[in-house]
């Protein structure tokens, strides 16, 4: 999950891109250049260990858009994919 964050604090969308699962992932990710992330904040996290196939981050992720401050909360979901922790979905949270 961090470092998703730090990808879309960067700019890199191929990192975003390559870290999604291949049946949710989108063609092309344009990222908004005018949100400037800010800071992001781990609320829970569920499995996800060496030992599980799936596991869940909720988070808040902090930014600026347009000069205002705003907030993404959601709850991700996770899987492994060959080997490897991809991104699979996630539900914004009020």
């Amino acid at each position: 999950m961090r470092s998703r964050y730090s990808a879309f604090v960067q700019g890199d969308a191929a990192y975003l891109l390559r870290t999604w699962h291949p049946d949710t992932r989108p063609a092309v990710l344009d990222l908004d250049g005018g949100t400037r992330w800010t800071g992001l904040e781990i609320l829970a996290a569920d499995d996800g260990t060496a030992f599980h196939a799936t596991g869940t981050v909720t988070f808040r992720a902090h930014y600026r858009a347009a000069g205002r401050p705003g907030a993404l909360h959601e709850r991700s979901r996770f899987t492994r994919y060959d080997g490897a922790w991809v991104y699979v979905d996630g539900d914004i949270l009020a």
